[in-house]
């Protein structure tokens, strides 16, 4: 087994939805252009939609499609809610978990998640083909024209300013266009878009094992040393996923395994991310928005990559959809969301800051 063996197959279904009811032969003129079908683009397409605009879709990959496992917080329950996916979410099988263990230069200590009069909140740990598949679908049954696979070759200018896309098999016009690419960066790289960096080059190393560890049967674990830090949690029944950051961006060993892992078996290939500390310094303009990863990055010891990925994407819907309605100037709109993602940045990035600032760092 793989872990692109491992995929529901209630994902399967949905995918074959996608497949049967999605079009884009008569999409010449939309409103907005988003690239990228996950969570921080379909949660663009779902509330563009939602609002009334005309929405085009672009992704290059098939569906279901491998990513890495994400841990959820509760709190990120409201926005799946408004997003009209919540339902779909908690009845999908995803584990869920009371909180996290950390080990963070102290003894290690459960952090819980908090609870209420009707009990413990439970964050999720959704296995991401499955959670993405649903929230594509959503934008979808919202009137969202999906184009998969498919690629943008290249953008249509008008005097310096986006009026379309070309893709490998068509052209649009657009009032708009999102990058939702992640690390890519597509848009970014495509009009030369300067990048500020806030670290050193990171390389964050993920894996999956398969067999039992009840030691993470409930809850995952973050544990941290002097030349790094490693996290562990279970996925599936019997497949868990570690992720190691070392410092100084060594790869893993062959065959290294976080020590309550050994003796279960690898499955899968070792991948690596680039995770270094980023953020566009133009993250919008008149008409486009950078959001999730193409907008900023942080390493996930951060630890809400998901949850900030969706809030960029409704953010940036939202402002769309005011803008087309006359409420808002392009202009007041792009800087009122590049300082809302630099004040984001800058808090998460201080508390990553001093979260590192207890490790020992190698000479």
């Amino acid at each position: 087994m793989t872990k692109f063996d491992i995929v529901d197959l209630a994902g399967r279904e949905v995918a074959m939805r996608l497949e049967r009811n999605e079009s884009c032969e008569n999409a010449n003129h939309v409103d907005v252009v988003i690239l990228g079908a996950g969570p921080a683009g379909a949660a663009t397409a779902i509330q563009c939609a939602r609002h009334g605009l005309r929405v085009f879709l672009i992704e290059r990959a098939e569906f279901p499609r491998s990513a890495p496992g994400e841990t959820l917080h509760p709190g990120l329950l409201p926005l799946l809610k408004e997003l009209g996916v919540e339902d779909r979410v908690l009845s999908a099988g995803f584990l869920r978990h009371e909180g996290h263990h950390v080990h963070w230069n102290e003894p290690e200590r459960f952090i819980a998640f908090g609870d209420d009069a009707t009990g413990p909140w439970l964050g999720l740990q959704a296995w991401r083909p499955d959670f993405d598949a649903i929230l594509l679908e959503r934008s979808r049954e919202l009137g969202a024209i999906i184009c998969k696979p498919d690629h943008v070759t290249d953008l249509v200018m008008d005097n310096r300013h986006i009026i379309g896309v070309e893709t490998a098999t068509r052209a649009v016009s657009t009032s708009f266009i999102v990058d939702a690419t992640g690390r890519r960066r597509w848009l970014a790289q495509k009009m030369g878009l300067k990048t500020e960096y806030h670290s050193a080059r990171r390389i964050a190393w993920y894996g999956y094992a398969e067999g039992d560890c009840p030691a993470r049967a409930k809850a995952p674990v973050l544990r941290a040393d002097s030349t790094g830090w490693t996290w562990v949690a279970r996925v599936r029944s019997n497949i868990y996923q570690w992720t190691r950051l070392n410092l100084n961006n060594h790869r893993p060993q062959e065959g290294w395994m976080p020590d309550e892992l050994v003796g279960l078996r690898s499955c899968g290939r070792v991948c690596g991310a680039d995770v270094t500390w980023r953020i566009a310094l133009k993250p919008a303009d008149a008409n486009y928005f950078l959001v999730g990863d193409a907008a900023c990055i942080l390493d996930p010891a951060s630890s809400h990559g998901v949850l900030k990925a969706i809030m960029s994407g409704m953010m940036a819907s939202y402002l769309i959809a005011r803008i087309k309605s006359g409420y808002v100037s392009n202009e007041f709109a792009a800087r009122h969301y590049s300082d809302w993602i630099r004040r984001s940045f800058e808090h998460d990035r201080a508390h990553l800051s001093t979260l590192y600032s207890k490790l020992i760092f190698p000479s």
